[in-house]
Parts: C-alpha cells; structure tokens; sequence
C-alpha cells in the first residue's frame, strides 16, 4: 500500500479535542483537519467508538483520517463516553445516550468555525452499527454515511444470537469489552484526574455478558438499534460496505433491497478490515471510493458515484480449503440493483433414506426424503471464527471432518460453473424427539481434489422457527416445518465440482448447544439456490489503495496466533484453545506503550451438551516511562439444561500495587436456548 505524498493540504492534529455535551459531560475527540480550515471551512466527518483512539484505533485511525483530512475533510475521532479520555460511564451498547451524543457532536460540529455543516459519519463494526442508527434519527446536518462490517439486525445478525441460537461469541465479546473498558486514560492528555476517571469506571462498569445473556428473545432491547424495524427512517446516502470472511456479510444486500434513501453496496473477500488494507487480497482503494461518496454528498461535486451500480461484490473462486490465505481468486461482479432478475432462484432437493451418510442433492421433485440426524456435540470445529480480524487462523478449515459427523446430501458432478450470489435456504419438514433442538445447514463444495469448502451456512434453533419474538417448544413427534437462511454469499463453484449440503444438530464451538441431545427426522428437504446468470457487461474495477504514512512505533513484541484442537484419550473432552498475542508497541511520538493477548479455551463432550464450558483470559498492558499497569479479565461460562453460570474477575494492576479487582458471578435461566 502506497503512501501518497505531497498532501493537497496541510493538516493539523489536535489528539484531546473537548466537546462538551449538553449534560456538562465532556468527550474526547482527536481531529485532523486542513491548517486552513477556519479561512476555509470543510464539511466534517464523524467516527464515534468506544475502542480508545490513542491505542486502540490508532493503526487504523493514522492510516485513514490524515489522508481524508488533506483531501479537504475535518475528521473527528471521538472516543465514546466512559471510553479512552471521555469523562462519563460506558453502560452497554448502542444505548439512547450514546446515540444522542453522537447527535450532539454532530450538533456541536456544525456550530465551530472551522466546519461548513455538512456533517457524514463513518465507522466499521460498532462504528458501523451506530452509523446506520444515528442516521435513522435524522440529525440536521448529517448528509452521508459509510458503514462498514455493520448489521441492520441486532438480533439475529450480530454476535449474541443467530437464527435464535446462543453464539458463543456472545461471552468471548463480553469478554473482549470487559478488557477493553479497563485501561486507563492517558495522564498526558487528562492529567492528574486519570486515577480517579479510572476507578470510577472500574468501579461502575457493568459485564455486558449478563445483560446479553438475558435477553434470548427477540424483545425489544434488540429491537432497539435495529434498523430494520423500520428502514424507512433513513434519509440520508447510504454506502455499505463488507467482506465475505466477515460475520457482518448480510448487511449490504438487505440495506440495497430495503432502503428507499440512496445506496449502494460493495463487498469483497475481506475479513473484518477496511478495505484499502483488508486481507484476503485484493485490497481496493478504499479511500478514493470514500472520497468520491463524500465529494458528492458533502461538497456537492460531481464525481459519479450516484451512476455506479448499486451492488459490486467480488464473486470468488473456489480455493483448496485452510485456515488462512493471502488472496482469494475471483473477478468483480455487479447488479445495477436488488433484486435483480439476473439472480434466479434454482430449486433442488435432498433424497436419501433411513441410513446415515451421504444421501443425494438432486433437481428431481419426485425425491423422497427420510433421514434421521443426531450429531456429537464435537461437530463444528472447523468453522472458524465469526469474525476473523487478527491475520491469524481464523478462516474455515477442509469441512470433511465435520462432514463426516453430518448427514450430508451430495449432487452430480456439476456440468457448467454455477455463480451462486445471495442468500441460499433450506426449507425443512422434521420431527423432533426432544423439545428443544437446533439445525445447522453447511453448503460445501466438493473439489476434485476431495477436499470439501465451506461455501456459507446458516443456524437456526428450532423453537424458533414461527417466531423468535414468542418462541415455542417442539413436540415431540409432531411435523413441523422451517426454513434456514443461510449467509450471503458470492461464489462460483466450478464444472466438475459437486454441491454438498451438510445437516447436524450441534455446532461447536460455534453456537451453545441445546440442554439436550436432539434427533431430528426429516421427511422433506428442499434448497432454494440464488444463481446468477453469467454476464459479460460487468466492468466494475476500483484504483489500488493509498493511505497516509501509517502510524509510527517501535514493535516491543511481535504478534503471533495459534489455534489447536485436541481430544483426551482418558475422558473423551474436546478441547479447542485460540491463543492470540496481538504483540506490544511503543508509539514513538507521545511514548504510550501498548499490548494484548487473548486465550480462549473452549471444552466438550462428543455426548454430552451439559459439558460444554468456556473460559477465556483477555490482558492489557501499557503505561509510559516509569508508569506501567495491567488488566486481566477472566470469564468462564457452563450450564446445566436449566441455566447459564457466568462468572467474570477483573484485576487491575497499577505500577506492581492491585488497585482494584472484582468478580461477577449470575445465575441465568435458559428460555428455549
């Protein structure tokens, strides 16, 4: 990635600019904009987070905000409140009051010199998130957005629950934010008050896992956020944007097909990255591409991108299956809009009898269909993670393994490449013998080399399959129908390859297992595949990436990740352990040294639901000179087929003295999860 030197305009950096709030609470923010902005003023742009922008972002924040300032844009980075400098307390996510003060930094921007009051707003994951819901409230001024890695559901695609089923990022990012809320800001910037700021966020900050946890329905905590409830709230522009190794890979084509406001999508083979240097390759130049959608909407320039089709997606190619690579073949697609008549929707169906195996996936609607799934609780653990973002061996593995303690339907070896884009799913008819169970349907494809890809899946619990508002216990024996939406996709599997639907009832260490083991009988299958007609008018193409000179630091320990998966002989446990050390560094401008690791140990039973248990280890460090502190967070999860056992400690280290430590403990009881 080239860094693009002279810049159109010189720019200035404030790292501790104050915005005060209406309540008298005061937000950091660190700025870039042009040194002559207040002759000149610039329209401004907004990336509110929590993540703590003098080491957290700070990577991302040196690559993006310099080169968009010297573009002629006031960039403005402020950490939320009770996060990084800010004074106040962080409570959970995307509340009324972290949305309002996004409102009210919009408000306060649009007052000072230096801005012309046109205001856009940006953001990836949960800068994504409250992108989009700052934006269905309207403020005046708020002209654009570019949302990244977001979702428009809370509920069913986010990283708490999915297709009503208990993700187990659900404590991992509990986890995750118990560390992250636990460092203290930096004395340089806020001086003496840092101790006491420090504690009484210590003191105050709940565990975000407990609240999550409660909430297995779809109620209206989801609800709230959600912009689905009612797309029509957004007026403003639109740009969505996404990867398909990301678990946020929906979002773009429900915002295409559902706003009313102006839109567009792309998504390409990324993890959960922005684009200009997202891996697997190709990376794009993603800062063109948002300065072109600024230009338009903020500056009133023409630059085109209103005539750009509304959805430009990379279609990849298939790859031998690992847990890492560095490029994803493929080519740029585009639709001018969705849904296109392009994408047709293809029906086939899953026929094979009483015998476990490998049964057939035929286009015959004369197949029949009885075949029962029981699956050890150990299937699952080549799935990957939900959102790979550390570089490390985080992609799906070769799904053979897991295959094999599937029921698995495979079709003939294809005759001509078939271009899947969209969503594919899976209508059921079953019975369980069990109240409560879960499904998860893995599309694969079979290369010739026998080793079988994971193209996307989809979960669901099945007491949800009316409702995940009101959910309801299965009877046991009763027909019942289901479908499973599986995760957008844009894949072209090859002539010769074949396609592979797998069915199991546990997924692990993916979702929590249902209280009980399940077996499910199906007497009809179908799959609604999205296939594209091949098109030779696609021409979508975007300039390589550029960046501002990146951040600067000395590397005091290198980053490193290991994933590995053993089975003991004595007990039968399964036990998959994640060990990321996200290295340590030094910033060689202010001196504020920095570093992380995580360790997630994650344990089964192939026969036992009730033995599944996590316990995961997040650590911070950091300090400056002769000041140095650490934070543990330590989390563990189990349950019994009646409730979630949760426990959390915290132990805040601060020049060798332990100046705080709590544990969380709760009790919570299982509603149809």
């Amino acid at each position: 990635m080239a860094a693009e030197t002279p810049p159109l305009r010189e720019v200035t950096e404030q790292p501790h600019l104050q915005v005060p709030m209406p309540d008298g609470c005061k937000l950091s923010a660190r700025v870039w904009m042009p040194a002559d902005a207040e002759k000149h003023p610039v329209p401004a742009i907004l990336e509110h987070l929590p993540y703590r922008k003098r080491d957290g972002t700070v990577h991302r924040d040196e690559l993006t905000h310099p080169w968009m300032a010297a573009h002629g844009y006031a960039c403005i980075r402020t950490d939320m409140r009770g996060s990084g400098e800010s004074e106040g307390l962080l409570t959970d996510e995307y509340t009324e009051q972290e949305l309002q003060d996004a409102c009210d930094v919009i408000a306060w921007l649009r007052k000072q010199p230096w801005c012309d009051g046109n205001i856009g707003m940006m953001g990836i994951s949960w800068g994504g998130f409250n992108s989009l819901q700052v934006a269905a409230l309207r403020p005046p001024g708020l002209k654009a957005i570019i949302t990244l890695c977001s979702t428009v559901d809370r509920f069913a695609d986010d990283i708490h629950y999915k297709g009503g089923c208990l993700l187990n990022e659900n404590i991992g990012w509990a986890t995750n934010m118990l560390s992250y809320s636990s460092p203290p800001p930096d004395p340089q910037l806020v001086g003496t008050q840092y101790k006491e700021m420090w504690l009484y966020r210590l003191n105050n900050q709940p565990f975000l896992g407990s609240i999550w946890l409660r909430e297995q329905t779809r109620s209206d905590y989801w609800k709230h956020g959600s912009v689905c409830e009612n797309y029509g709230a957004i007026e403003t522009a639109v740009l969505s944007i996404g990867g398909w190794h990301d678990g946020y890979r929906n979002t773009i084509a429900h915002l295409v097909e559902n706003l009313d406001a102006p839109v567009k999508g792309i998504v390409g083979p990324w993890i959960h990255k922005y684009p200009h240097y997202a891996e697997p390759q190709p990376a794009i130049g993603f800062l063109q591409e948002a300065q072109r959608w600024w230009d338009h909407w903020l500056k009133n320039i023409s630059t085109g991108v209103e005539r750009e089709p509304d959805y430009r997606v990379w279609l990849m190619d298939s790859v031998k299956p690992k847990r890492w690579v560095d490029e994803r073949p493929g080519r740029w697609i585009n639709e001018a809009q969705l849904p296109s008549a392009n994408i047709t929707r293809t029906q086939w169906f899953l026929s094979g009898g009483a015998n476990k195996g490998i049964a057939e996936l035929t286009q015959s609607d004369n197949a029949q269909l009885f075949t029962e799934i029981a699956s050890p609780q150990t299937c699952g653990s080549n799935t990957g993670e939900y959102f790979p973002f550390t570089f490390g061996p985080e992609l799906p593995d070769d799904q053979t393994q897991d295959d094999k303690l599937s029921v698995c339907f495979d079709s003939a070896a294809l005759t001509k490449d078939v271009d899947i884009v969209g969503a594919p799913t899976l209508a059921i008819e079953f019975q369980s013998d069990q109240p409560q169970a879960f499904i998860a349907v893995r599309l694969c494809d079979i290369r010739p080399d026998g080793t079988s890809a994971l193209i996307t899946m989809g979960v669901l619990n099945l007491a949800h399959r009316e409702s995940a508002e009101s959910p309801s216990l299965l009877i046991a024996g009763e027909t019942c129908n289901a479908t499973v939406i599986l995760d957008q996709i844009a894949y072209r599997i090859a002539s010769g390859h074949k396609l592979r639907i797998a069915l199991s009832t546990t997924y692990w260490p993916f979702i929590w297992p249902s209280p009980i083991a399940a077996t499910l009988t199906l007497s009809g299958a179908s799959l609604m595949l999205p296939e594209r007609q091949q098109s030779t008018t696609d021409n979508t193409s975007f300039e390589a990436p550029v960046s501002a000179p990146g951040w600067q630091v000395d590397t005091l320990r290198q980053s490193s990740s290991t994933r590995h998966t053993s089975t003991n002989k004595q007990t039968g446990m399964m036990t998959t352990v994640i060990d990321n050390d996200f290295g340590e560094s030094l910033d060689v401008s202010h001196g504020l040294r920095s570093g992380s690791k995580a360790v997630e140990t994650w344990t089964i039973h192939p026969h036992d639901p009730l033995s599944a248990k996590a316990e995961l280890h997040w650590q911070q460090t950091g300090g400056r000179d002769d000041w140095l502190w650490q934070t543990d967070a330590h989390t563990s999860m189990h349950s019994d087929s009646e409730n979630f056992y949760v426990t959390a400690n915290l132990k805040v280290v601060d020049n060798g003295d332990t100046i705080f430590e709590r544990e969380f403990t709760d009790t919570i009881p299982r509603r149809f999860v």
